[in-house]
C-alpha cells in the first residue's frame, strides 16, 4: 500500500460486485477493499484500514449511524428515486410490469433510501436476475469512477416518495400466478445465487426453476430441479 493512497470500501452481500472491485482496482489509483460479511463491517475495522469512502452495491442491513456519520457512504438503489424506496427492488418493479428502471447513487442517511442522489443511470430489466446484476455492476463500477473523479455533492429527491415491501421467501411460490408471461417474469427475476428460487410443491416434493425461456404466449422451457421435502 502507497503512502498517501485512497482507501475505499466496496460493500456488497452479492458476489457478482466482486467484479465491480475487480474492474476498479484495474481502472482506478485507489485501494479497494471489498467486505461482505455484516461483522466485519464496524467502525473499528474501518478506522484500523484509514478508509476514505464507502460505496454499497448491494446490501440488505441497516448502516450503522455511528459509521454513516464518519464517513461518506454511497448506497446504489436500482429504481428512479424517491420512486420505489425500499426492498427488493427488482422483483417489485418486475411484478409492476417495468422493462426498464434506473440506478439511483445516494448518500445514506437516517431514512431508507432517503437520502440525497450523486446521479441516476438507466439501466434494462431484460434477462434473468443474474444478467440484470451482471449489468449493473458494470454501470455501478462507472457512476463509482465518476462520483471520484468529478467530486459530486449530492442533491435533495425530487417528488413525491414510493415505497415497496422487502419481499419474503413464501412469495417465491408460483401457483398462483394466471399467465405463461407472469411465470416467465416470476422465475427470472429470482434467477440469482442468493435468492428463493421460483417454486411449486406437490405432495412430498418441491419444483426449484431456473433458466427460463420464453417461447410464445402459451408456452415456456425452464430447468427443474426436483427436492424431496422433509
Amino acid at each position: 500500500m502507497g503512502m498517501g493512497k485512497i482507501i475505499n470500501v466496496i460493500l456488497s452481500s452479492n458476489p457478482i460486485y466482486l467484479m465491480t472491485l475487480k474492474s476498479l482496482s484495474k481502472r482506478t489509483n485507489h485501494e479497494w477493499i471489498y467486505l461482505e460479511n455484516k461483522d466485519d463491517f464496524n467502525l473499528q475495522i474501518l478506522k484500523e484500514k484509514k478508509i476514505n469512502r464507502i460505496f454499497v452495491p448491494h446490501w440488505s442491513y441497516k448502516i450503522s449511524e455511528s459509521i454513516y456519520n464518519k464517513y461518506e457512504v454511497i448506497l446504489f438503489h436500482m429504481t428512479d428515486l424517491p420512486f420505489g424506496r425500499g426492498g427488493s427492488p427488482l422483483q417489485n418493479l418486475i411484478k409492476l410490469g417495468y422493462n426498464k428502471t434506473k440506478v439511483s447513487a445516494i448518500r445514506v442517511t437516517d431514512g431508507i433510501d432517503e437520502g440525497p442522489i450523486y446521479l441516476k443511470r438507466s439501466l434494462s430489466l431484460n434477462g434473468s436476475a443474474e444478467q440484470i446484476f451482471n449489468r449493473t455492476s458494470s454501470i455501478i463500477t462507472n457512476m463509482i469512477i465518476k462520483i471520484n473523479e468529478n467530486k459530486l455533492i449530492p442533491k435533495p429527491q425530487l417528488g413525491k416518495p414510493v415505497y415497496f415491501k422487502r419481499r419474503i421467501p413464501d412469495q417465491s411460490r408460483i401457483s398462483d400466478l394466471n399467465s405463461i408471461k407472469e411465470i416467465y417474469d416470476h422465475i427470472r427475476m429470482l434467477d440469482c445465487e442468493g435468492y428463493p428460487k421460483a417454486f411449486l410443491e406437490f405432495e412430498r416434493y418441491r419444483f426449484e426453476f431456473e433458466n427460463v425461456r420464453l417461447e410464445n404466449e402459451e408456452n415456456l422451457v425452464a430447468k427443474v430441479n426436483i427436492k424431496l421435502l422433509s
